[in-house]
C-alpha cells in the first residue's frame, strides 16, 4: 500500500488574520522591569473585564479577544467559572529535588532546580502591537538563520545561575517532566505535565518564554520560533540548519543514522521512503482527526491536584509527539539523550523547534479542523482553566501563569506561517475483504481470556461489539500499566486482513499508545486510552457483525507494559449521555 495519494492542490490551513511579515521593524521591548528579591507575590492580573491597552487606545478586554478571532479564547478568558479546590497548583521552587538516571539509579550529571528568586508575578499579557509569525523550520531564510543562531549564542553566553541561561531553561523540562517537583500539600505525589490535559498548555507557556528571552537578547522582540512541520511530506526530515556542526543550534547527540532519513511517526522500522510517508501522514489523520471521540481524547485526561500522574496522553502526545522524540534521540547514549529523554530534551534546540509543531497541531485543531467530529472543543472546567505554572519571563522575572490565559495564540502574539496539510483529507482506503478476517474470528481467543496482558508480542484476540454492525464505539484500553523508564509503545488494528504491521494505510489502523522515558517515583504509571471506532466501522463491511478482531503489535523490545482490559462501549458512554 505504498503508493501515495495526494490532492492535487491541498488545502492549507485558513487565515484568520491577514499575512504579516515574518521580521516587521523592530517597535519596542514590551517590559523592561527589572529583576527583584523580594519576598511577595505581586498579584499584577488586570481585571478580566477592564479596558485593555492598545495601539488605538483602550478598548475593552471581551471585544479585542473576540476580534483577535477565538471565541474559545474570550468565552474561557472572561466567563471563567469560580476556582474550584483542586487545580493543579504551581511547584514550591524551594523544595525541588534532583531528577534520577533511571537505568543506573544514581543521580543526574546536572541539577534540574532553577535559581531562586522570591518575588513571583501573576504575569499579564501584555498587549499586541504587532503579530509574530512562526515560520516553517524547511523553509526560513539565511537571515533568519543567522538571527537565530545568534539568539542561542548569546542564550548559551548567559551566566550559568542566569534563569535565562541555555541550559537553566533545558532544566525546565527535566523539573516539570522528570520528577523534580512534588505536588505542593500532597505529600510525595509527583507532579508532571505530560499525558494529561496539562500537556499542550505547559509547552505553549514553555515556548512563549523561551521565545522572547531569544527576541530580547538579539534586540528583536518579534523574533519567533521556527516550527519543524514533520505533519508535511516537504518538512519530514530534520531541517537542514540543524545539522551543521559550527552552528548554535546543533546537538551531536543525536542519532546520527537518522539525520537526512524521513522520520518515522510510527516507529515501523519501515525502510521504504514512500511507505514512511503515507504511513505518516494516515497517522496525522487518524491523530488529529479520526480516532477523537471527544476533546479529552485529543487533550488529555483529567488531572487535578491529588491526582496520580498520567491519567491519559491524548492522541497527539502519545503519537507524533512522542515518534519525534525518540526518533531523534541518540542511541549511543544510555538513556536515548538529548532528544530522548525528558530530563534532556531541552539541551537540544531542535526540541523547541519541534513543540513548536505540537502547539501549531494544537491551535489547528482548535480553529480550522472539521468541528462535526468534535463539536465541542472546549474544555470549561476551572481545574484545567485554573491549573497554574511559575516561568522566568525575558527579564529573569519569575512569574505565575495559568492554564486560562493561554488558550488563544493570537491573544499572546504569535501565529503560524500557512503551509499545505496534505494529512487533512488523507483517509484510508476502504477495507472490502472480508472472509479472511471471518476465519481469524473464529481462531482467535476472547480478550477476556487473556487479559491482564503482559504484551511483549504480537496478540489478537476478539472483543465483543457494544452494538451489532456500523455503530458509534469506542475502544477502551485501561488500566495500562507501564515501566515509566522505558520508550513503549504499541499500534491497534482492528479486523487486519494483511497482518503486515509495517504499513499503516490502512482501515484496519485505529491507533498507537506510546512515552518517552521520564521519572516517576516508583517507576510505574497507570493510564487509559480510547479509540473512536465510528469512521473505521464505516470504511469496513461488519454490518452483522457483533464482535471484531484487535491486534496490538508493540513496536518496543521485551517487557514494559501490562494492559489491565479491553472493551467496547457506546459513545458517548451512557453514564455520560444521561448526564448531559
Amino acid at each position: 500500500m505504498a503508493s501515495l495519494n495526494l490532492p492535487s492542490a491541498t488545502p492549507s490551513a485558513p487565515s484568520r488574520r491577514p499575512s504579516r511579515p515574518l521580521f516587521p521593524k523592530p517597535t519596542h521591548f514590551l517590559n523592561t522591569a527589572k529583576r527583584t528579591h523580594r519576598l511577595q507575590i505581586c498579584a499584577t492580573a488586570q481585571n478580566e473585564n477592564s479596558p485593555v491597552e492598545t495601539s488605538q487606545g483602550n478598548v475593552d478586554r471581551r471585544n479585542m479577544l473576540l476580534g483577535l478571532g477565538s471565541l474559545y479564547g474570550a468565552a474561557n478568558l472572561i466567563s471563567t467559572p469560580a476556582a474550584s479546590a483542586n487545580p493543579v497548583q504551581p511547584p514550591q521552587l524551594d523544595k525541588c529535588s534532583t531528577a534520577t538516571n533511571l537505568n543506573t539509579g544514581e543521580k543526574l550529571d546536572v541539577n534540574c532546580c532553577p535559581p531562586i528568586i522570591d518575588r513571583i508575578v501573576d504575569y499579564r499579557l501584555p498587549p499586541v502591537f504587532q503579530m509574530k509569525a512562526r515560520p516553517s523550520a524547511h523553509r526560513v531564510s539565511p537571515e533568519y538563520i543567522f538571527k537565530y543562531n545568534m539568539a542561542i549564542d548569546r542564550m548559551k553566553r548567559l551566566p550559568a545561575d542566569d534563569p535565562r541561561n541555555f541550559m537553566q531553561q533545558a532544566n525546565i523540562h527535566c523539573a516539570y517532566c522528570n520528577g523534580a517537583y512534588d505536588q505542593p500539600g500532597q505529600g510525595g505525589l509527583d507532579l508532571q505535565v505530560h499525558n494529561s490535559w496539562l500537556f499542550f498548555p505547559f509547552h505553549r507557556w514553555y515556548l512563549y518564554f523561551y521565545e522572547r528571552i531569544l527576541g530580547k537578547l538579539i534586540g528583536y522582540p518579534t523574533f519567533a520560533l521556527p516550527f519543524w512541520n514533520w505533519d508535511n511530506p516537504k518538512g519530514m526530515t530534520i531541517p537542514p540548519m540543524f545539522l551543521d556542526p559550527k552552528a548554535a543550534i546543533y546537538d551531536s547527540k543525536r542519532n546520527q543514522d537518522i539525520l537526512r532519513a524521513v522520520v518515522d511517526l510510527g516507529m515501523t522500522g519501515n525502510k521504504d521512503p514512500l511507505q514512511v510517508v503515507a504511513n505518516n501522514l494516515t497517522i496525522m489523520y487518524s491523530e488529529m482527526i479520526r480516532g477523537n471521540a471527544d476533546v479529552y481524547d485529543f487533550m488529555g485526561q483529567p488531572y487535578r491536584e491529588g491526582t496520580a500522574v498520567n491519567p491519559g496522553p491524548g492522541s497527539s502526545e502519545r503519537g507524533s509527539h512522542t515518534a519525534i522524540h525518540v526518533f531523534v534521540g541518540d542511541p549511543r547514549e544510555p538513556s536515548g539523550e538529548d532528544l530522548g529523554y525528558f530530563y534532556s530534551a531541552g539541551r537540544d534546540a531542535l526540541f523547541y523547534c519541534h513543540h513548536a509543531n505540537v502547539d501549531r497541531m494544537w491551535t489547528l485543531w482548535q480553529y480550522f479542523l472539521p468541528s462535526n467530529k468534535v463539536p465541542d472543543k472546549r474544555i470549561t472546567d476551572p481545574d484545567f482553566l485554573n491549573a497554574s505554572f511559575l516561568f522566568y519571563d525575558e527579564n529573569a522575572q519569575l512569574v505565575r501563569v495559568t492554564v486560562k490565559d493561554c488558550l488563544d495564540n493570537l491573544r499572546m502574539g504569535y501565529d503560524f506561517e500557512r503551509v499545505d496539510l496534505p494529512w487533512l483529507d488523507y483517509r484510508p482506503p476502504p477495507q472490502t475483504a472480508k472472509a479472511r478476517i471471518t476465519r481469524t474470528a473464529s481462531t482467535a481467543p476472547r480478550a477476556d481470556t487473556l487479559f491482564p496482558l503482559t504484551l511483549d508480542r504480537v496478540a489478537r484476540f476478539q472483543v465483543p461489539k457494544a452494538k451489532k454492525g456500523n455503530a458509534d464505539e469506542l475502544l477502551v484500553l485501561e488500566n495500562i500499566t507501564v515501566d515509566t523508564t522505558k520508550f513503549l509503545k504499541f499500534d491497534v488494528f482492528v479486523n487486519d486482513e494483511d497482518d503486515n504491521a509495517l504499513e499503516l494505510d490502512k482501515a484496519a489502523y485505529a491507533g498507537t499508545y506510546a512515552q518517552v522515558p521520564h521519572k516517576t517515583a516508583n517507576r510505574k504509571a497507570t493510564t487509559t486510552i480510547r479509540l473512536k471506532l465510528t469512521d473505521l466501522y464505516d470504511d469496513m463491511d461488519i454490518a452483522d457483525d457483533d464482535s471484531i478482531v484487535v491486534t496490538l503489535v508493540p513496536r518496543h523490545q521485551g517487557p514494559g507494559v501490562v494492559i489491565g482490559g479491553i472493551k467496547i462501549i457506546e459513545n458517548p458512554p451512557k453514564a455520560a449521555a444521561a448526564s448531559s
